[in-house]
């Protein structure tokens, strides 16, 4: 007589910590940030050879305003202090256009897809946004048929406003980018 082999319950989500990101994590962002633009090119604005290129003082004075601005820029960890996604807020310093935010540089590792990584960060960001009582909307760009990030800035309150035609060119490729916004308030 054997007993029933019972069935094997899904291993639990290891621990991400969400923060922000400072001048000492310069090295691991930089690697980060590249390892993305190299892996989905029409992502970004940005092109691996450009950001390659600059210096890691470039890097460091990014994460530095991070840290002094009205901005963010998040960081998601792994328990074993992998860098497992980013994302960006930014913040004009014109007057009449300091009540918008843009979220950008969204990225997560693709070992790590799946796993709500990138709902925390833009969830995080949106938090951060609204504890800024100034910040009446976020703004974003995703490029069309990125269903993924469609759906899941969507399903966190974005909407459509624009569409770009040849927003970006990825060498010969033209890319279409949505434009799209979350109201604050």
């Amino acid at each position: 007589m054997s007993a029933a082999a019972e069935p094997t319950a899904a291993p639990e989500p290891r621990p991400v910590v969400i923060r922000r990101l400072g001048v000492a994590d310069a090295e691991r962002y930089r690697a980060f940030r590249l390892a993305a633009l190299r892996a989905a090119p029409t992502a970004f604005t940005s092109s691996y050879e450009e950001e390659r290129a600059r210096p890691m003082a470039a890097t460091l004075r990014r994460l530095a305003g991070a840290e002094e601005g009205p901005g963010a820029l998040l960081g998601a960890f792994g328990e074993d202090g992998a860098l497992l996604g980013t994302a960006g807020l930014s913040v004009p310093e014109r007057r009449q256009e300091r009540h918008k935010a843009t979220l950008y540089g969204m990225a997560v590792a693709r070992a790590t897809a799946g796993r709500g990584i990138g709902r925390a960060l833009v969830e995080r960001a949106l938090r951060t946004a609204e504890e800024d009582r100034r910040l009446r909307q976020v703004l974003l760009t995703v490029s069309a048929g990125n269903e993924p990030a469609v759906r899941l800035y969507t399903s966190c309150g974005f909407e459509v406003w624009g569409r770009e035609p040849r927003a970006v060119l990825v060498g010969r490729r033209a890319v279409v980018k949505l434009h799209m916004v979350r109201l604050l308030d």
